[in-house]
């Protein structure tokens, strides 16, 4: 005879799993750990560990998980929509805050480097193709908003230099800082990028835009022209 008062072992583990992450925020938690407690709320009635483990054998890190393509993520056994969807919201968190951060900011942006380069990790990072995006800014190199410009493919993007200063007027912007990542992870700008950049840099130029930037991100690493000296 069975004792339907019993619970599962698995629920004294989730219980275990939140308070150790609300004494210590999660600090001491490795990947497949926190992992395994934002299943719990996409799974409740399931032991979740096995899946969390396979997650991060599979995509490596708790990053790349979160990040992870839709299709991806369903090859694992246990991964179904409302786990999918529990990760878009993280996504989705995590870009507002570091927009947030970033535009509400009231230093210049040359000078709050590290939160755009948050942001734009949280943005664009973890795309399995090359983008190209703006982010305007005011007269006082205050930012104002941001754009995608061009989707590319998984080692190129090309943009003509007129794209950028049309979007700039239409954007009454004084300033600019283009963004591209490398889904290869090294940020080494191509000899097509140095050329462009200068072509966009000029071109802005003659219309009194100043590209202020061009930084190239990865999922570990960023690039900044500016700081390199390829605009002097």
């Amino acid at each position: 005879m069975t004792d339907t008062n019993i619970q599962p072992d698995y629920l004294g583990h989730r219980q275990r799993l939140r308070e150790r992450f609300l004494s210590g925020g999660g600090k001491d938690m490795a990947d497949y750990e926190l992992l395994e407690l934002l299943l719990t709320i996409a799974i409740p009635r399931r032991d979740v560990k096995p899946i969390a483990k396979a997650l991060i054998r599979k995509f490596g890190s708790f990053a790349r998980v979160i990040n992870a393509d839709r299709d991806d993520l369903f090859e694992v056994s246990g991964v179904k929509e409302s786990a999918y969807t529990v990760f878009r919201i993280i996504n989705a968190a995590l870009e507002r805050v570091t927009w947030q951060n970033l535009h509400e900011n009231e230093l210049p942006v040359l000078l709050t480097t590290d939160a755009l380069v948050d942001y734009c990790r949280a943005t664009m990072a973890f795309s399995d193709v090359e983008e190209l995006h703006i982010i305007y800014l005011n007269s006082k190199l205050h930012v104002m908003k941001q754009e995608l410009i061009q989707k590319g493919t998984i080692n190129m993007v090309s943009v003509h230099p007129r794209e950028v200063v049309k979007a700039a007027l239409a954007n009454k912007s004084s300033s600019i800082i283009m963004v591209h990542n490398h889904p290869s992870g090294d940020v080494t700008p191509s000899q097509a990028d140095i050329q462009v950049t200068k072509q966009i840099r000029d071109a802005c130029a003659t219309i009194g835009i100043r590209l202020v930037d061009h930084i190239i991100i990865s999922p570990s690493d960023a690039y900044s022209f500016n700081s390199h000296g390829i605009f002097a």
